[in-house]
């Protein structure tokens, strides 16, 4: 009799043991997921590429990029608010250098509609003069922003003023100046797509500041002349200082005021520059 119970006992033990190995295995480990928060992002305007100073900026030059909203600043130029950044920027100039991916802000970068936008165009150490023009004819308008031109300088000289030499006239004339970049005309900075002409008051060139100094002279004293270069030889650097001094024109004697002629492709142009007269 006992031995019966013992070995039910033993029956019962070891089906118990079997059951608790069988739940314990049967178990399995739970792994704990991350909860993942998206976070808001928003499209920040970036530098495709490594911007120098002064560069002038393509639309390549610029491309969209997430950025958390939380880091999004009021400089920063997001896709929602100025969605036509690309148009607005393209052309603009670099006021310093911008890395690849680093934000573009609208001070680190000046439009045509900006103020500053003529400093920021200027190549480092060279100057921009302005000369007020108004055409005389109606074939004027045919130098573009870009073009490069020759300056010459046109003076009258008087051989003598007494009855003696009868007061004979001659004229002289000088190239002050070769390839000589033109900025602007008006407020016109480039050509704009498809117009062949730009009809302004106002031509903008781009010189050194003694190259300015003789330009200035030579507009008071005698007759300045832009002769348009051919597209061949724009990239030659033969812009070379020329100073015009007093002794050089301080024989001529103007009767009008200074000019400039603008040749291009066989057509002429006067228009009427600052006045002035020898001494």
């Amino acid at each position: 009799m006992r031995i019966g119970i013992l070995a039910l006992a033993l029956v019962a033990a070891g089906l118990a043991a079997f059951l608790a190995r069988s739940l314990v295995s049967d178990e399995k480990p739970q792994v704990v997921v991350p909860q993942i928060i998206e976070q808001p992002m928003a499209e920040v305007l970036v530098a495709a590429s490594d911007l120098a100073l002064g560069q002038r900026v393509s639309k390549g030059d610029l491309v969209w990029q997430p950025w958390p909203e939380d880091a999004v600043t009021n400089s920063y130029i997001t896709q929602d608010v100025q969605p036509n950044a690309f148009d607005v920027f393209g052309g603009a100039i670099a006021r310093s250098p911008i890395l690849a991916g680093e934000p573009i802000t609208n001070g680190k970068l000046v439009s045509f509609e900006n103020a500053g936008f003529m400093s920021a165009l200027i190549s480092p150490g060279m100057r921009a003069v302005s000369t007020k023009i108004s055409p005389e004819t109606g074939a004027g308008g045919f130098i573009l922003p870009n073009d490069r031109v020759d300056v010459i300088m046109t003076m009258r000289l008087r051989s003598g003023s007494t009855e003696e030499d009868g007061g004979n006239n001659g004229y002289r004339s000088e190239t002050i100046l070769r390839n000589v970049r033109v900025l602007a005309i008006d407020q016109t900075f480039k050509e704009v797509e498809g117009e062949q002409v730009v009809v302004g008051k106002t031509a903008t060139l781009e010189m050194l500041p003694a190259q300015a100094e003789g330009f200035a002279l030579a507009a008071a004293q005698g007759e300045i002349s832009l002769a348009l270069r051919s597209l061949a030889d724009t990239g030659r650097n033969d812009q070379v200082p020329t100073n015009v001094s007093a002794e050089q024109t301080s024989g001529g004697t103007l009767q009008r005021g200074a000019s400039v002629r603008v040749l291009r492709y066989g057509a002429e142009t006067t228009v009427s520059t600052i006045a002035g007269r020898g001494k």
